[in-house]
């Protein structure tokens, strides 16, 4: 009986913790899609608290898969953590040219600045984050300033930068589409390393480890740390997963979550 009893309210736990979230999915991003595949491919999904009475921190998340393959998503251990999550898409390569992914990621964070309050977010408090090609395309999207001056939003208004084993070289993909192969590293106008300054937002870079990564990822991200100090910015880290290879997003999840919470209650 005691066991029956446990295992009841455990369920109604579940159910009640449940019931105090809500998902939307497919949001359209761009008010007058240019296209098919702009419909397709440019929406969002959001997880939000459902109490009216308070504003939530905010995770914009982009998925990875070398911006030829994926899909948006909002990671499970993310969800029921007291913030908004939002999942993006964006088109992929080689239906587009990559370098027009960044494109879509500034329309879909300049749409959370304006929208989000309609999900209890808190417009002061918005984080960008995500893995491999999501953490290069919230690297790019932060970093020149002019990708979301178009939207008429400051890119410093982003209150913390989270990308997780994110190319700060310009993208293997947007090279290969050059003809560069991707063993020769470029920094050029399509490399976060390109626009290092020290007024960017608060920055946490994480990778896996050095010896497991993909080839120099973890270096690239220690230089551009190194050089964004060289530049004056004074908040920023670099975490390293030791054990952990590219694929360190399960294990990194609760850094970003304790990033978050740091920089909302200040």
């Amino acid at each position: 009986m005691k066991l029956r009893l446990s295992v009841f309210f455990l369920l109604l736990s579940l159910q009640l913790l449940a019931q105090q979230y809500q998902e939307v999915k497919d949001i359209q991003y761009y008010e007058s899609p240019t296209s098919e595949y702009v419909k397709q491919q440019s929406k969002l999904d959001i997880h939000f608290p459902k109490d009216e009475g308070k504003k939530y921190p905010v995770i914009v998340w982009f998925h990875g898969g070398g911006l030829t393959g994926g899909g948006k998503e909002i990671p499970q251990e993310l969800k029921n953590k007291e913030v908004v999550v939002v999942g993006v898409g964006y088109r992929l390569a080689p239906k587009i040219k990559a370098e027009e992914t960044i494109d879509d990621a500034s329309a879909a964070i300049a749409w959370v600045f304006n929208n989000i309050e309609k999900y209890h977010g808190d417009t002061s408090n918005i984080y960008i984050s995500g893995h491999s090609a999501g953490g290069y395309l919230a690297l790019m999207a932060v970093m020149n300033k002019d990708n979301l001056a178009e939207y008429d939003i400051d890119a410093n208004d982003v209150a913390g930068l989270i990308p997780f084993s994110g190319h700060t070289i310009t993208h293997f993909t947007i090279r290969d589409q050059k003809g560069i192969p991707g063993t020769q590293p470029i920094v050029d106008k399509w490399a976060p390393l390109f626009y290092v300054r020290k007024d960017a937002p608060p920055t946490l870079l994480i990778t896996g480890d050095r010896e497991l990564e993909m080839l120099g990822r973890y270096e690239e991200n220690a230089y551009f740390y190194r050089m964004m100090k060289v530049a004056g910015q004074k908040e920023i880290e670099l975490y390293e997963m030791d054990g952990y290879g590219h694929n360190m997003v399960y294990p990194a999840l609760p850094l970003l979550l304790k990033f978050v919470k740091e920089k909302s209650d200040q």
